[in-house]
């Protein structure tokens, strides 16, 4: 029996394709580096409860667990070499859950915008959305492909590009707050949120461009914590704590 909180929606779903943002750092666990199978197969399970509901799932997964570009950079490399150390730990990543999740039995792709035709397939927009039609989970990685560009902005070219319904952002926090709300308890969360008002107030949610981007293709961002088991399909049903971002209408 289906206990998805999408499965007992009386109606379809809100949404029809999603793409979920999972960043490096949420693939490390309780580790300070690298990756954690453990959490990898918890969020892949996360993946599958989704998908098996019916709705089409885009992932796109950030490399900060194995390499940060931008930290390179600071520390003296050239920023457009420390940036592809980036992309192509975002590939490791990708195949990572990409193996976690055939083992669950949902068929997947990886796509990435640097091409590597032995392990993966190259990022090409109408393949991918005839893999998502067909109802495989499609893997987004390499960034877009250029230095200078965060996975964050990456998520919210992919989110356009394949005209999804919205983008999650999954972090290590229940959604946007005023301040950090490991540092600070009187920090105030924050339920909804214009695209206006995360830039005019800069809440570091996601960089400038991801968020003017999804504010120019009038698609909304929800913000949820990745680590209670089911948030991804709890929040696509309107259930528990998150953060919506999208215009007023």
């Amino acid at each position: 029996m289906n206990t998805s909180p999408l499965a007992k929606t009386a109606t379809a779903p809100k949404y029809n394709r999603v793409l979920i943002k999972v960043s490096g750092e949420a693939l490390m666990g309780d580790k300070g580096y690298g990756q954690d199978l453990k959490t990898i197969q918890r969020i892949a399970v996360d993946i599958k409860e989704v998908a098996d509901s019916g709705v089409q799932v885009c992932v796109v997964v950030g490399g900060g667990n194995i390499f940060r570009g931008i930290s390179g950079a600071a520390q003296g490399m050239e920023r457009s070499s420390a940036d592809y150390m980036g992309m192509l730990a975002t590939i490791l990543n990708a195949l990572a859950i990409q193996n976690i999740l055939d083992q669950t039995g949902i068929e997947t792709r990886v796509m990435s915008a640097i091409e590597m035709d032995q392990i993966c397939e190259p990022y090409i927009r109408r393949r991918a959305i005839r893999h998502l039609e067909r109802g495989r989970v499609v893997i987004f990685a390499g960034g877009i492909g250029s230095p200078y560009f965060t996975t964050d902005t990456t998520a919210a070219l992919r989110a356009s590009e394949m005209s999804c319904d919205v983008l999650l952002k999954a972090t290590s926090v229940d959604g946007v707050y005023s301040a950090d709300p490991k540092k600070d308890p009187n920090a105030t969360h924050h339920a909804t949120l214009t695209h206006h008002e995360v830039l005019s107030q800069d809440l570091k949610v996601m960089d400038a461009a991801a968020i003017s981007l999804t504010r120019e293709n009038k698609i909304p961002i929800i913000v949820f914590s990745i680590l209670e088991q089911g948030n991804f399909a709890k929040v696509l049903a309107g259930e528990g704590k998150y953060t919506i971002i999208q215009d007023q209408k």
